[in-house]
């Protein structure tokens, strides 16, 4: 029987991340084809090597908290290039980059109801430095996993089971959502029953149908 959800934030609870870099690009008028080659192969390899010994690269570092953020803004603004030829500002870039998130309040409700229901509910996400809107965490959660944090970072199965710690649940008790597939894949291995995120609607159908409950404000639920 399920009991829990265990819920990623940047592009699941917040509109998506490449909607916040298109802001970012534009305003720091980076070099959108040199930023997407760059980021390719950082994030491909973060996440297809995981925590393999001999296998670590910076963001590695960043979401364990291994590393000052300005260490890694540093090392980033480094490999970037702007259209005007030099690299951009490194203070700040991780918030500049991350400015553009906003709530997506749908995704939150479903949150609050899931949790009014009797669900136990743990944020668990990777985190590029601290630019977390916490308001009202306290209405949607029973307990918060932020990577930086607790030096362990998705898709380590460590981390997975930290989080269920925290809610006294097992594997198969809980749901997890992300917009990742590499950390889906990672929590299903370990028992969880992984929903991928693309949209809001379709996660939302899902959750409802693996609760047998409605988790909409408005509206019918398809149960």
């Amino acid at each position: 029987m399920l009991k829990g959800v265990l819920i990623d934030w940047g592009g699941v609870l917040t509109t998506s991340l490449a909607e916040s870099v298109a802001e970012w690009i534009e305003a720091d008028r980076i070099d959108p084809r040199h930023y997407r080659e760059v980021m390719r192969a950082l994030v491909a390899q973060a996440y297809r090597a995981g925590a393999e010994p001999g296998a670590e690269n910076p963001i590695h570092a960043l979401e364990r908290g291994e590393i000052p953020v300005l260490e890694f803004e540093r090392d980033l603004a480094a490999r970037l290039v702007t259209l005007d030829g030099g690299p951009p500002e490194a203070d700040g870039l991780l918030a500049r980059m991350f400015a553009g998130f906003r709530p997506v309040e749908e995704m939150n409700d479903m949150l609050r109801l899931a949790r009014a229901a009797g669900f136990s509910t743990c944020l668990l996400s990777n985190s590029w430095g601290d630019h977390y809107t916490r308001e009202g965490w306290e209405a949607i959660f029973d307990a918060v996993v932020i990577s930086g944090e607790v030096g362990m970072r998705k898709p380590e199965e460590r981390i997975f089971h930290h989080a269920l710690g925290l809610l006294g649940l097992e594997p198969g008790q809980c749901v997890f959502v992300d917009d990742i597939e590499a950390n889906i894949l990672a929590a299903r291995a370990i028992g969880l029953v992984g929903v991928h995120h693309d949209e809001p609607a379709a996660t939302i159908a899902e959750l409802e149908r693996l609760f047998g409950l409605p988790l909409r404000e408005t509206g019918t639920a398809r149960l």
